[in-house]
């Protein structure tokens, strides 16, 4: 199973290189199966929505796993970002998928806010009056038209796992939809108010995304929760793999195979290891120096920084600091005494 073609897009090479021709662009997107390429040409407003979004789910991925062995990290020069990390069928493919997922929608809704896209806008089922627990409100504004944006979403991303009836195919699919639906899980209702001194007598209401934070955050959870399973004996669904835990919902992310540690670098699993990688002394979580660096030690280096100090308040209305020297230690993992890539045995 080849990596999700999410993973391929990347804005500059695919996105904005083509000087707006749509079907240079999505002739240049490398594994994409017909329909999606199809869905390219149709639509490569946004199509150029989701290649920017690309960026943004991606450093949300960094930000969850900043403290962690594997820590999101891309490749440059391979098209499928993350290399052959997603290969695997793991709880950080897992992740990735209902991210990346999460992320077309996130991008593809934004833009149809914000008249980017032809074939989309505010979502139009929002009009009238409407009713909540503070009494009746006008629908104004713009409404995020989240519908749209799952509909796209799962018309794109899933076209390449329906070509498949695979075991990681399926895993993909579920993995793809729990995404989708954390995003309309933090859609939330936003107001305004009319009325003599702001009295609220008249309310003009929209639904907003949440930020994209929230949906990382949930995400996280959901992976730190992630349900081992097995196919059912027809091959339609899963089974969890271990009879003690609970059945997977539609909420939660599924996933094979154990993960590998992480600690060195390895063809075999694309780990790129975490020699190098920074670690917190003090800490007793995963970014412990222990943890991190897997029992190998650790390298402390002095330096100093320049940061903001002794700033005041100055009438009216501006903060002046001076700029002062900071020493501190810093602790990288060393590396392992054979630093090459690990060869297969």
């Amino acid at each position: 199973m080849l990596p999700s073609p999410l993973c391929r897009l990347v804005p500059h090479r695919y996105m904005g290189a083509t000087g707006g021709s749509s079907r240079v662009m999505c002739d240049n997107v490398p594994g994409l199966v017909s329909s999606q390429r199809q869905l390219c040409h149709r639509h490569p407003d946004v199509m150029r929505a989701i290649g920017l979004g690309v960026t943004e789910w991606t450093s949300e991925c960094q930000y969850q796993f900043r403290q962690h062995r594997w820590n999101c990290n891309t490749l440059d020069r391979d098209h499928s970002l993350f290399g052959r990390v997603l290969l695997r069928s793991s709880r950080e493919s897992a992740f990735v998928y209902a991210i990346s997922s999460a992320g077309v929608v996130f991008a593809v809704t934004r833009a149809c806010s914000q008249g980017e896209v032809k074939s989309c806008s505010c979502d139009p089922k929002k009009m009238g009056s409407g009713k909540d627990s503070k009494g009746v409100f006008d629908w104004g504004g713009c409404s995020d038209n989240i519908d749209y944006g799952i509909k796209f979403a799962r018309a794109f991303v899933d076209a390449k796992e329906r070509k498949g009836k695979d075991a990681r195919a399926l895993m993909n699919l579920h993995n793809n939809r729990a995404g989708r639906k954390s995003v309309k899980r933090f859609l939330k209702q936003e107001c305004k108010c009319h009325g003599v001194s702001g009295s609220c007598s008249l309310r003009t209401c929209w639904l907003a995304m949440a930020d994209f934070r929230k949906t990382g955050d949930y995400l996280w959870r959901k992976y730190n929760g992630a349900i081992q399973v097995v196919m059912n004996q027809d091959g339609t669904g899963f089974t969890v793999a271990n009879e003690r835990f609970k059945k997977p919902t539609k909420n939660d992310l599924v996933y094979f195979e154990n993960s590998p540690d992480y600690c060195i670098r390895d063809r075999e699993t694309g780990s790129l290891g975490t020699a190098g990688r920074v670690c917190n002394l003090t800490s007793r979580g995963m970014d412990s120096c222990e943890v991190m660096c897997c029992g190998r030690g650790y390298d402390t280096s002095h330096v100093t920084r320049m940061i903001k100090c002794g700033c005041k308040f100055h009438w009216c209305c501006a903060v002046r600091c001076q700029d002062c020297l900071e020493a501190l230690d810093v602790h990288t993992c060393k590396a392992p005494k054979n630093a090459d890539w690990k060869s297969p045995t």
